[in-house]
């Protein structure tokens, strides 16, 4: 039989061939380095059969499959491992994630786990590793494995959800046997470096309602020097940590009698906001943006002509408002807005337009309300209350491409601004959505047209689109590596058709306008929190919340302080005077902590030379300056 390989070339096989001899076919490096397979785009096992005209890839350790499948099978060795160390315990989903794995697990009553077992957990998982046990799949009926996890109640559930028709697997190592569809390594022994990390606490499948389980994470990686540098890059996170920071340095604080993912801004971190706001709001102004302000609530019956009511009432706060009286109760359905999409629709709609009124652009720092699970809120990074710099442009068909071109101008401008490189995401129709193929193709064909005028490169990101239209996300890179997903550019066919928007054309008849939303930011509390570890804190003098600090040596040096830092506000720096009773390298490392980017010391010499003695938070001591140069750094700053 003829199979074909990635190359297009066409290998012939014996009949009863599996993925090992196809690797085995091409050369003997290639059998040994194999760990799986992807035969027509579905990963399998080496073991997994071939037929006459497969498409055969083979993954190795330097394949893009490759780390998600060590990760999986790590995670089933750590489950065999915690049957050794704990007895009856029983398993929920133990599945690769984003740089490591988990598995949800409930341990036998009396026992629990803490990041203190991990060594001795490790331990039992590296002799695992070392017995190079097999990873041996079955395919089993529905009544055998339910025989089989009989004790599993969880795995039960699972089986019961399957559907009728569909092909049920197990997968052992050893006396361990695990519900998994696969695919797995060969065995064990091709297990690399692998480290638990933490514990954590998790419903059963998500829901607060159910049991809650123990979520034990680990990582893996093929080479212990890959599995070093990942340790050392979550340190480095730890300390660059958001919410550790935004709590030292008096950005934001969380209350739990104010609810989960509130934040509550400090002074620092109203400055920080506002500030992010008006150098944006400035910026639009320029590129022909006019700002509006919408509510934060809106009757049920936007929602419901708007589509949200349908698709996303799930995610949304409502409630009933008594718009009669007490003896005539007259109940009205409101909901509080996840978006500010519709009321930039209904201030589009309350003036006739033309052809020549487009582009119309609306923009708003708008507050939105989502519900998220408790699980899920994250600091800043997922919150349940944010603020989006969001907005719309309302344009016709010809001017849609012209028109994300240059958002994804602005784009390039504020990432620049931050020294963020990024990468972008086309999304395209997903399963549940409304609109015609061919306005999704149209819409899609727009934003990829866009890419390539800007110069943009992009991935296709399939079924992943809004319900009423496709979209490009821009996933920013940080520091220390990271991606995070940021700004957005959604095409729209759904509110104004929904809401009935018109425009008059050139030859005047009546047409629908396109929508495009977008939001460069994100959500500024997300944005906030990304810069905040971007820069470990230390923000840019132009954005930090105090730029200045000013230190008086003695007390008599106490009034030359201030009249400086007069100077430094006048200028429109924002500036604190450390005059409390401690001594000099106190305040000196109190300044450091606080990230704050110049220390400004004032003392005999410092009042006779009209000069001041400056401090720089990473580069140190800078010397004497005239008074006059300081002050022009601080006023280059300024807004």
């Amino acid at each position: 039989m003829n199979i074909v390989l990635p190359d297009g070339s066409v290998k012939e096989l014996a009949e009863g061939a599996c993925v090992a001899d196809v690797a085995a076919s091409i050369g003997s490096g290639l059998s040994r380095a194999a760990l799986a397979g992807i035969v027509n785009d579905k990963p399998v096992d080496l073991s997994a059969p071939v037929c006459e005209g497969d498409a055969v890839a083979i993954v190795t350790s330097k394949s893009d499959e490759a780390l998600d499948l060590l990760r999986h099978s790590t995670a089933h060795v750590m489950a065999a491992a915690l049957v050794d160390l704990y007895g009856d315990v029983k398993f929920g989903v133990g599945p690769a994630v984003e740089n490591g794995f988990y598995y949800d697990i409930e341990l036998p009553e009396g026992k629990s786990l803490s990041p203190d077992d991990f060594s001795a957990i490790e331990t039992r998982m590296a002799e695992i590793v070392k017995s190079d046990e097999a990873f041996v799949r079955r395919e089993v009926s529905r009544a055998e494995a339910l025989d089989v996890f009989a004790d599993q109640q969880f795995k039960v559930e699972l089986i019961n959800e399957l559907p009728e028709d569909a092909v049920i697997t197990t997968y052992s190592i050893g006396s361990f046997t695990d519900l998994c569809r696969g695919p797995h390594l060969p065995n064990t022994g091709k297990v690399g470096a692998f480290k638990l990390t933490k514990v954590a606490g998790a419903y059963w499948r998500g829901d607060s309602e159910r049991e809650m389980l123990t979520r034990v994470y680990g990582t893996a990686f093929f080479s212990k020097k890959d599995l070093d540098q990942h340790l050392s890059n979550l340190a480095e996170a730890e300390k660059r940590d958001h919410r550790k920071l935004g709590r030292e340095l008096g950005i934001y604080m969380m209350d739990e009698s104010a609810g989960v993912g509130l934040p509550l801004y400090l002074p620092k971190g109203a400055r920080v906001i506002r500030l992010l706001q008006e150098w944006l709001r400035r910026d639009l102004y320029e590129r022909g943006y006019e700002e509006v302000i919408t509510p934060h609530i809106y009757k049920a019956d936007v929602w419901k002509t708007s589509g949200h009511y349908g698709f996303y009432k799930e995610n949304m706060y409502f409630f009933n408002i008594n718009e009669g009286t007490e003896e005539e109760p007259r109940l009205s359905e409101y909901g509080v807005k996840p978006m500010n999409c519709p009321g930039h629709v209904m201030l589009y709609k309350n003036d006739l337009h033309s052809y020549r009124d487009l582009p119309l652009r609306y923009f708003e720092f708008g507050t939105v309300y989502r519900h998220e699970m408790s699980g899920v809120v994250h600091g800043l990074m997922r919150a349940r209350g944010f603020t989006q710099d969001d907005a719309h442009v309302f344009c016709t068909n010809d001017q849609v491409v012209d028109e994300v071109v240059a958002i994804l101008d602005l784009v390039d401008h504020i990432m620049e601004t931050f020294g963020f490189s990024y990468e972008a995401e086309i999304s395209t129709r997903p399963e549940k959505s409304i609109g015609t193929d061919e306005m999704w193709e149209h819409a899609t064909n727009a934003l990829k047209e866009a890419c390539a005028r800007h110069n943009l490169s992009y991935e296709i990101n399939e079924g992943d689109g809004a319900f009423y239209g496709p979209k490009i996300d821009i996933k920013v890179k940080d520091a220390i590596g990271r991606t995070w997903q940021c700004s957005t550019v959604q095409v729209d066919f759904n509110l104004p058709e929904r809401f009935g928007l018109t425009y008059r054309t050139e030859d005047n008849t009546e047409e629908r306008p396109f929508m495009l939303h977008r939001a460069i930011f994100g959500s500024i509390e997300r944005f906030l929190g990304i810069l905040i570890e971007h820069y470990a804190g230390a923000l840019p003098l132009w954005l930090a919340p105090l730029q200045v600090v000013v230190i008086p040596i003695a007390d008599r040096h106490k009034a030359a302080a201030a009249e400086f830092a007069a100077e430094v506000k006048a200028a429109g720096g924002r500036v604190e005077v450390y005059d409390q009773n401690e001594p000099m390298k106190v305040k000196i490392a109190k300044a450091q902590s606080q990230k704050i980017p110049y220390m400004v010391v004032m003392g005999d010499k410092e009042i006779e030379e009209g000069k001041v003695s400056v401090r720089e938070r990473s580069q140190g001591d800078q010397g004497a300056w005239d008074r006059e140069e300081f002050l022009k750094v601080i006023r280059e700053a300024a807004l």
